[in-house]
């Protein structure tokens, strides 16, 4: 069993992660905040998932916490901790590959960013998600440079949101069955973010496969599950006309996908006299808030048109998601299933992919067979169903 305390000379092998932090620690270390004085520690907090082959669906491994060493003797990163250790696990490249997900406290220094490229450069098996509480000197163009030179190598780096504070409470934390608080965890969240896209020269970077794979798709989640997050990919264009823009948003804390994609296409100020269409790829079908917003913009703008298709349905079995759902029927916006054809059309569209060609995962034309015939009763006209239900004579 791990321990749950940060490594003392003596203690933890000092390769060896923890189990878990302690709710102080977590707290005090993890807001995100522009500038944190007297914060010297960086705290690690990684999952890995496996797959093996034939490379069918990625599964939980591993988890756990690393910490900088700050000991004079045996000076560390919390990166180069967690680098070193997962080196040691005899990593196959024929047998497994693998995705670690991080959540740090701080961003990487740029000696680690040059270490953690060595290092996806040498095992071509695994790729990375860097979710991080705060920017590490990101006024310095050397700290801006190693985080652009992670992205372009196919890192996805983000700023924690939300969703991410939770995950991090729930499987990180010693919490001992006390509810997550965000208190001021997202104090500067907003601006954060801000500063990552401009250092990163653009607000949406192409999905990189594994997180397509992963949010995408259709089946049901291995467990222990993961995060699955609302993804939005669009492409814009006249009516008469090639596509002017693709797109990928993400939710954010306290905006959903749909809201950030009806904020991007207002900040674009179309042409009023000329038609557009939208076509959208959703990781999971609009909730009844965004159902409403959407219906409200496309009645605002009646030169766009939009139609979308969805990976999964949310929370289809709840009466007010149903009529959002419904309610984008009735107003024009066409909701459809994905099927092969849309999963491989938003790959080629939207996914990094640098040339492989989609390659569907086991099942994927009945799950989304049988999310089609869900959502089919939910839009089902009730008068239908009343005669459908009296052909039963009962």
């Amino acid at each position: 069993m791990r321990g749950m305390e940060p490594w003392r000379l003596g203690g933890h092998r000092p390769r060896s992660p923890m189990d878990r932090i302690d709710p102080e620690t977590f707290f005090f270390h993890f807001p995100s905040l522009l500038y944190a004085s007297g914060r010297n520690l960086c705290y690690l907090c990684f999952q890995v998932e496996r797959k093996r082959y034939p490379w069918h669906h990625y599964e939980y491994w591993d988890s756990g916490v690393f910490q900088n060493k700050v000991y004079p003797q045996a000076r560390c990163h919390a990166e180069s901790c967690f680098l070193s250790w997962f080196r040691d696990l005899n990593l196959s490249p024929y047998k497994h590959k693998y995705h670690v997900t991080w959540y740090l406290s701080w961003s990487p220094c740029p000696t680690c960013a040059e270490e953690i490229l060595r290092f996806l450069q040498e095992y071509r098996n695994v790729t990375l998600s860097i979710f991080t509480a705060r920017l590490y000197y990101f006024w310095h163009l050397d700290f801006q440079d190693g985080l652009q030179r992670l992205c372009r190598a196919g890192v996805q780096v983000d700023i924690m949101c939300f969703e991410d504070y939770k995950y991090c409470w729930k499987n990180f934390v010693d919490h001992q069955g006390m509810p997550f608080q965000r208190r001021n965890l997202l104090k500067h969240y907003h601006h954060l973010a801000t500063e990552l896209d401009k250092i990163l020269g653009t607000t949406m970077n192409p999905l990189q496969e594994e997180t397509f794979y992963q949010q995408f798709s259709n089946q049901r989640v291995p467990k222990p599950p993961y995060q699955r997050r609302t993804y939005l990919c669009y492409q814009l264009k006249p009516h008469e006309g090639s596509v002017i823009a693709k797109v990928c948003l993400q939710n954010q804390e306290k905006r959903h996908a749909e809201i950030c994609f009806i904020d991007d296409i207002k900040s674009r100020q179309l042409d009023p006299s000329q038609r557009f269409e939208i076509t959208c790829y959703v990781t999971w079908s609009p909730c009844p808030t965004c159902a409403k917003k959407l219906v409200t913009f496309v009645k605002d703008h009646p030169h766009i048109s939009l139609r979308l298709f969805a990976s999964r349905l949310y929370f289809h079995w709840r009466q007010k998601h149903k009529q959002g759902l419904r309610r984008l029927q009735e107003s024009g916006i066409p909701l459809a299933v994905m099927s092969y054809l849309e999963f491989k059309d938003c790959w080629e569209m939207f996914v990094d992919h640098k040339g492989r060609p989609f390659q569907p995962w086991y099942k994927l034309k009945q799950y989304s067979e049988s999310i089609g015939r869900r959502l089919q009763r939910i839009l089902q006209p009730l008068n239908n169903l009343e005669n459908d239900f009296r052909n039963l004579r009962l």
